[in-house]
Order: C-alpha cells, then structure tokens, then sequence
C-alpha cells in the first residue's frame, strides 16, 4: 500500500513544484525595452478560418484596420467551409482570401495549403491569429521592435475578451494562470516560452520550414513547440502584445475544446517520449521539459481536485499513512498559493468568488473526458465561437 502512496504522492510533489517554480519566477519578468523603429517588418497575418462565419468578418474588419503602416503587412484569411456570402463579403475588404476544401479539415492542413500558394520573399513574418482574435493597437508595432531586436519566435499574451458567465470567466483566468507560468514564469528564467496556437509571431522561414513537415490533427501548437524545440529556437513571450480572446461560454464547447486539449497532450506525449528521454541525456534538456515534464501533467484542474480531495480525505485516514499527512497539507497550501500568485489582480472580484462555486461541478466534467479521449485525436474537434457580444466592431474592451 505505501508504494501507491509514494506513487501518488511524488506525482503531486512534482506538479506542486512545477507550478511553485515556474510561478516564483514569474515575478522576476521583465518586459524587454524597445527602441524607436528603424524600420518596419512585412507580416502576413494569417487567420485560418473553419466554419467561422459568425466572426471572422468582424475580426477581418478590425485586423485590417490595424494601426500599423498598411504597407507592411497584408491579412490572409484561409477560408475553410464558410459561406459563400461569407467570402463574398470577406473580398470587399483590404485583405486576401484563400479559398480552400479537405475531406479532413485540420488547421495544419489549411495552413500548409496557403503557404503553397502566398508568394516566397515577401513577407518578414507571420502573425498568426484564430478565427475570433483581435490584435491590440500596438501588437504588430511591438512584434516588429522585437524581431528587430533578433527574435525569431515570440508569443503574445492571449487575454479574454469576453466573460458573460462564469464558464468564461474561469476560462480566462485559466489563459492567464497558462500565461504566467508556462510563458512569463519560464522566460523570466531563461527558457523559452511555450506557444499556443495564435497570437504568437514567426520569422517566416522559420515558420514555412516547420509547418510544411507537419500533419498534426489536434494540437498542432504543441508538435511545433518540439520541432521548435529541436533545432533549439527559443521561444520569446511578450506580455505587452496583447491579443483579445474569445472564451467559450458553453458547457459543451468547453468540454471538446479541453478534450480535443487533453488527447493531443498525451499523443505528443507518447510519440516524443522515447526522444524526449534520450534528449535528457544529449543536453537538450529545454525538449524533455516540454515532451515529458509539461505533457505528463494532468489538466490544472483536473490536479486541483484530486489533491483537494486527498488532502481531505487523507485527514481521517491519517494515523495510517506511510509518510505522514503534513506533506499532503504542505502541498495543498503551497499549490493554493502558486496558483493565486499566477492570477492577475485584475480577476480578483465578487464575480471571481462567484464562479469558484462552479469548479466542483467544472472538475467532474473535466475529470470525466479522461475516459472519453479515445480517438479523439484522429480527427479535428472544432471550437465554434461567435457569441453575442461579437456583434459590435467597436474596440474592445481593454480592462476585460
């Protein structure tokens, strides 16, 4: 019985320190200060856009708007099954459409097929943005001071734009806990930032040599972090290139988003296991970090719950455990903790207390999906969006 115990008990001290470790250095961020442009980077923002027909005219509106010099940057929208007044519309505005069809619709896929197409030795850059995100003003104004600076992979800070219930609420507290420690906590210590599927900048080289040797179906973001990984790119985080975010609102859409999430962890996590050993003992110990220590790890909430109820249920059992129960109390304060420390302030409100009272109810069904994964990452699972609050053009807000 004590081995199940250690068992148990080294895989949360594991976690508790991970989240502690990366969140600590959270602290010692500092955002890189950026000289006055010496000149300005050609991008093509770039928004695959499957079945989004509820958002992508108002996001191509704004994109194309974006206040950085027109010259410099075209938007590319990859129009996967929308609506043909869709497109239609979408080809009045200052922007480029690339129409294009598969059986088997993946973002890999669409991407790969507009690469084939937009014209080599044009473009610096690739901003890549999802079918429902906004660019801040200054996002490409900042992107450009830090390719100028030698970057050649930097992730923005992805911020919700919407919190109508708690659903979203909490799904923009979870982007930002992601925020800070897997980007701002590990840059703030030397190693690169792990990306996510938008907001985030690419040499374009760099970007067409890595998409064209992928076939990812679900989670793409997290092979080319490995292929990233592998040639030893270091990716850079940028707090201050803020790109809006819509979070999902509904029960049903969260629970495919986070499913599709956690079937793409653990495939990534089988086919890089054996070279993410290997590489522990080559040096490359930034590519084990990524494949073994972030993808061995159970969702955040998903640990939140389980050590809740060890940490309750191991009390009245306590007399009996191998290594005593002030280890399990030790975990639990310091994961509490770590994990209020990685939210910003700006979440901390009545509305804050409020959809705390929906976790229980969120962990059961996130613990649920766990035994629901099969095959889920043989086919792409899409997210909808398109919620009320989309329907205006008028800016974001900034404090959301």
């Amino acid at each position: 019985m004590w081995i199940l115990e250690l068992l148990v008990l080294s895989y949360f001290v594991f976690v508790v320190f991970y989240t502690a470790f990366f969140s600590v250095g959270g602290l010692f961020y500092r955002t890189v200060p950026l000289d006055a442009p010496s000149s300005f980077k050609k991008f093509c923002v770039l928004i695959p856009s499957y079945k989004e027909d509820a958002v992508i005219l108002s996001v191509a509106r704004q994109a194309v708007v974006h206040p950085y010099p027109a010259e410099a940057f075209d938007v590319v929208v990859i129009a996967d099954s929308l609506q043909p007044e869709t497109i239609v519309a979408l080809k009045q505005l200052r922007l480029r459409v690339i129409e294009v069809s598969f059986t088997n619709s993946t973002k890999v896929k669409s991407i790969n097929k507009a690469l084939e197409v937009l014209p080599d030795g044009v473009y610096d850059a690739v901003a890549l943005l999802d079918a429902d995100n906004v660019m801040e003003d200054n996002f490409l104004h900042r992107m450009n001071g830090l390719l100028q600076k030698g970057y050649r992979v930097i992730q923005g800070r992805r911020k919700a734009k919407n919190d109508e219930n708690s659903l979203a609420f909490l799904d923009g507290v979870s982007e930002a806990i992601n925020n800070y420690i897997y980007r701002q906590g590990t840059v703030a210590l030397g190693m690169p930032a792990s990306i996510i599927g938008s907001g985030i900048v690419f040499d374009y080289g760099i970007f067409k040599s890595k998409l064209t040797s992928m076939n990812s179906v679900g989670g793409f973001d997290r092979e080319l972090e490995l292929l990233l990984l592998q040639d030893k790119v270091h990716v850079y985080y940028d707090r201050d290139a803020i790109v809006y975010d819509e979070k999902v609102a509904q029960t049903k859409s969260f629970e495919n988003q986070r499913k599709r999430w956690i079937a793409s962890q653990f495939f990534y996590l089988r086919k890089y296991f054996k070279q993410g050993v290997t590489s522990l003992f080559t040096g490359n110990f930034l590519f084990f970090k990524s494949a073994i220590l972030t993808n061995i790890q159970l969702p955040r909430l998903i640990n939140l719950g389980l050590l809740t109820l060890l940490t309750v249920g191991l009390f009245f059992v306590r007399d009996y455990l191998h290594y005593g129960y002030g280890i399990w109390a030790t975990l639990f304060v310091v994961n509490m903790v770590a994990t209020l420390l990685s939210i910003p302030r700006e979440f901390y409100s009545i509305k804050f207390l409020k959809a705390l009272l929906s976790l229980p109810y969120l962990f059961v069904r996130m613990f649920s999906l766990l035994f629901k994964l099969k095959g889920a990452n043989k086919k792409f699972i899409h997210t909808p969006h398109g919620q009320q609050h989309l329907t205006s053009e008028k800016p974001l807000n900034p404090k959301l």
